[in-house]
């Protein structure tokens, strides 16, 4: 079912939006995959602190990853809905996307941005799932979200045929797990550039050759299985090729890509909300103390029922930022919004659940914990609900900078 909705852009300027299709066989394919990967597949990964290397294979092999790829270079050609439901149906089976999400929103920056060439070494393996690009090198353990302050250096060396990168991520899930990584590094000095934006650029990194040989990836031990590492640079030797677009102009091509990142992650979040919410509305059902279903009890019922009236208003803004960035007009307001209700509605699903539940909720093999502890990341990555705020008081409410 299509569905419509009057949207406005940030300049106010009323845009008319169909917010897109529901993608019922997308989903059931999604499910029946999901099904193969159980509860315990993902406890089992926890102990182990392991990938799930056959579930994202398997996603591989399906096409779904690479959905946002061209059908010229061998992948689907969806919108970003397609993707979005994808991510939300495997988190609402009980899976956990973002051990795979990464390829969708990362290959971003390379299909609008790289030159022909790249697209064509690159997309075709990335699609066929011979290439993994999983791995994002942005954060750093100084400057975390002031992006525009991080230290990693790359300097144009020999006859300008090459990079030397220098410096340090930290939080780069899935680097241990990818062939590729897409890194964020200043190529002039910030005392050098008009503005703070300026000066940095965007590689990408072949980390088959690199591990080793300049590059050092160490796994940092988290309270969610991400697959998490910080990642260290000692004079990696980056061919001047794998520049992607304008030196220089790197901040402008990550934050095309972050818009698309945000809206995904905003719609994992509502897949984990909507399968928390089931664990705890059949449970209250089935539960039964004091001779009635703990259901019937305002206390019980009312959390419930207000998390179910929040997921729904949130992915209806998932669906208007698709929607937008799909037709090529500014999203950023929508993207942000998106993923801070979804953030939220998801923590009041999970909370509510974990109540219901009770003691119950504690137990591993209810997987409640697991998704619990999962969703609590939505408020703090892949952006803090603070600098969500701060964004929409500036940008969009045009109140003074707060910091």
């Amino acid at each position: 079912m299509d569905y419509g909705a009057d949207g406005a852009d940030q300049t106010g300027e009323p845009v008319m939006l169909a917010l897109g299709e529901d993608y019922s066989e997308l989903r059931e394919s999604v499910r029946k995959i999901c099904e193969k990967y159980p509860g315990i597949y993902w406890r089992n990964l926890e102990d182990a602190q392991a990938y799930p290397t056959e579930f994202v294979d398997e996603l591989t092999k399906g096409g779904f990853l690479a959905s946002l790829i061209p059908e010229e270079y061998g992948g689907s050609g969806l919108p970003l809905r397609a993707a979005a439901v994808i991510l939300e149906e495997i988190n609402a089976s009980g899976c956990t996307a973002s051990q795979g999400h990464a390829q969708m929103y990362i290959m971003g920056t390379l299909l609008r941005h790289g030159s022909a060439e790249q697209k064509q070494r690159y997309l075709p393996g990335i699609a066929s799932g011979d290439l993994r690009l999983q791995a994002f090198g942005v954060t750093e353990p100084t400057s975390g979200s002031d992006t525009t302050k991080l230290k990693t250096r790359a300097v144009r060396a020999g006859n300008g045929d090459h990079y030397l990168v220098t410096g340090q991520k930290v939080w780069t899930s899935r680097a241990r797990h990818s062939d590729l990584m897409l890194l964020l590094a200043r190529t002039t000095p910030i005392e050098e550039v008009k503005r703070r934006t300026d000066g940095l650029s965007v590689f990408l990194v072949d980390l088959r050759e690199s591990l080793g040989n300049g590059i050092e990836i160490r796994p940092i031990a988290a309270m969610i299985n991400h697959n998490t590492t910080e990642v260290f640079f000692d004079n990696l030797k980056v061919p001047a090729e794998n520049l992607i677009g304008e030196e220089g102009r790197g901040f402008r091509y990550i934050l095309d890509g972050m818009n698309a990142e945000r809206i995904l992650v905003a719609q994992e979040c509502i897949g984990d909300g909507r399968w928390l919410l089931k664990k705890g509305i059949d449970y209250a059902n089935e539960r039964v103390v004091f001779d009635r279903p703990i259901g019937q009890n305002q206390g019980v019922q009312f959390p419930l029922a207000r998390a179910y009236a929040e997921l729904e208003a949130a992915e209806m803004i998932c669906r208007r930022a698709a929607a937008l960035f799909d037709a090529g007009k500014e999203c950023g307001a929508d993207a942000n919004m998106a993923k801070l209700l979804a953030s939220e509605a998801t923590w009041h699903a999970a909370e509510a659940t974990m109540q219901t539940l009770g003691g119950f909720a504690y137990a591993r093999e209810y997987d409640v914990e697991r998704k619990w502890r999962e969703c609590r990341l939505y408020q703090t990555a892949p952006i803090s609900t603070n600098l969500i705020l701060a964004y929409i008081g500036q940008h969009v409410l045009r109140m003074p900078r707060s910091y």
